[in-house]
């Protein structure tokens, strides 16, 4: 089986880094917030301008990119499906990745030492430009059988397609229906990926 794997939101914990260190940003630039924690939008649950979410992130991405842990057991759990014959295929479209220049470059570099650091192994890793149709297009192409996926759009179109087990957020609790199935922990993604 080929497995799709997304990074952020599914082997790293974007929901609650963004909580912590979104918080933290607007104090310390006296911006008022009203948290929600309801929208995939970082801005839309802070009830805050886009803008800032944009410059939070300029300030940001890098860090979080470098040093946010992999969720626990994401390394583990991967491993097992390799070793039982699954190919991986990681699918991200991490901001600043799809740019044909030096900062597309360094982003795919952290990418990359990032997988490497965390010990995530891999077939293929494969930088989407992020619109629900590349990533459909995408999961066509490389003939994969099951999506490990986050992003509440995503979910909803992918699984019109195939499989898509749903790495279970506040922002993506309205996903359900037929080909969506929620997980809790990686070891939950194993057991699914096991009964699919």
């Amino acid at each position: 089986m080929r497995i799709g794997i997304d990074i952020d939101g599914v082997l790293t914990n974007i929901e609650q880094f963004s909580v912590d260190y979104f918080s933290k940003y607007l104090i310390e630039n006296n911006v008022d917030y009203n948290i929600s924690n309801s929208s995939y939008s970082v801005a839309k649950s802070f009830n805050v301008h886009d803008k800032i979410e944009d410059s939070f992130w300029e300030e940001y991405l890098e860090f979080y990119a470098k040093e946010e842990s992999a969720r626990a057991f994401a390394s583990e759990v991967i491993k097992k499906l390799k070793n039982n014959g699954n190919e991986i295929y990681i699918i991200t479209a991490r901001s600043l990745t799809n740019r044909d220049d030096e900062i597309g470059e360094n982003m795919r570099t952290i990418v990359k030492e990032w997988l490497i650091k965390n010990n995530i192994i891999y077939d293929k890793l494969i930088f989407s430009k992020g619109k629900n149709e590349e990533k459909l297009q995408e999961i066509k192409e490389n003939k994969i059988d099951v999506m490990i996926e986050d992003n509440p759009d995503n979910i909803n179109q992918l699984s019109a397609v195939v499989p898509i087990i749903c790495y279970d957020t506040n922002y993506n609790r309205t996903c359900n229906g037929k080909n969506i199935y929620r997980c809790y922990s990686w070891y939950d993604i194993y057991k699914k990926i096991q009964n699919l």
